[in-house]
């Protein structure tokens, strides 16, 4: 937009703006509200496909702005609804089955659970669950086995041009490209007069760390996030209320003390 745009955010969804096991958002309302009278812009940041993105940025009135997808690995332009070019995603199925197979045996994909196992894992309708195997770039598992084995596992993905990135809930699998790539592109496409960046979980940290302000929402569900540089000073803080409860009380105490 211009350069005189106030703030520019940048928020993951689970666990963050949308609450962890109920998947809504509306306690955020009256923050999401006082974003829009003052012209800041909203970015949506998620491990989610495009298909799932483009519904809920809709209804949360958000499609003027685009939005990072699949863990960072593309980015949904405004008013699209879907990614033109199918991605890389058979690609990627092809390069996992490559690995080893007692390493490839312990992690479990969207691909792998289909649509109806992928909404037992997350509490999805067969509707939404439909849409998060959609996928174009990237693929969330879950890993049933030990840390060692999870880091043979990733650097055997290193090996086929891999690279995963741990989630709240799932770890993520792509040819690379993350949130903080595409939060440092479309900074510099519409120069706000501050960023700031929310989430809870360790694929959140480089955004939060790249933006002039940012946000942890507490999560009660996952694992938390050790002290990040920059909480002694007050750049980064955390919320004490948990999900789409703590992002509306951030961002309302951030608008009361910058506007």
């Amino acid at each position: 937009m211009t350069p005189s745009m106030p703030i520019l955010v940048f928020t993951d969804l689970d666990g963050t703006l949308i609450d962890h096991l109920t998947y809504r958002w509306e306690a955020a309302q009256p923050a999401l509200h006082a974003l829009k009278r003052i012209k800041a812009g909203v970015v949506l940041a998620s491990s989610k496909t495009a298909p799932e993105i483009s519904a809920l940025r809709a209804e949360l009135g958000l499609d003027d702005w685009p939005a990072i997808v699949e863990n960072g690995a593309g980015v949904l332009p405004a008013h699209v609804s879907a990614i033109e070019g199918g991605g890389r995603y058979a690609e990627l199925l092809a390069a996992l089955d490559d690995v080893p197979a007692d390493l490839r045996a312990q992690f479990r994909g969207f691909n792998d659970m289909g649509p109806e196992g992928v909404a037992k894992v997350t509490g999805l309708d067969p509707e939404a669950a439909v849409l998060a195997c959609a996928r174009s770039f990237s693929e969330p598992g879950l890993w049933s086995g030990d840390e060692e084995g999870k880091q043979a596992f990733m650097v055997a993905l290193n090996q086929k041009g891999l690279i995963a990135q741990q989630g709240g809930r799932f770890l993520t699998l792509s040819f690379g490209g993350n949130k903080v790539d595409q939060m440092r592109h479309l900074t510099k496409e519409f120069s706000p007069l501050m960023s700031v960046a929310l989430g809870d979980a360790p694929n959140d940290i480089a955004m939060l760390q790249e933006a002039d302000i940012g946000i942890i929402v507490a999560n009660p569900h996952g694992k938390g996030l050790q002290e990040l540089p920059g909480e002694e000073i007050g750049r980064i803080v955390r919320t004490k209320k948990p999900g789409p409860k703590g992002w509306n009380e951030a961002i309302l105490d951030l608008l009361s003390t910058r506007h």
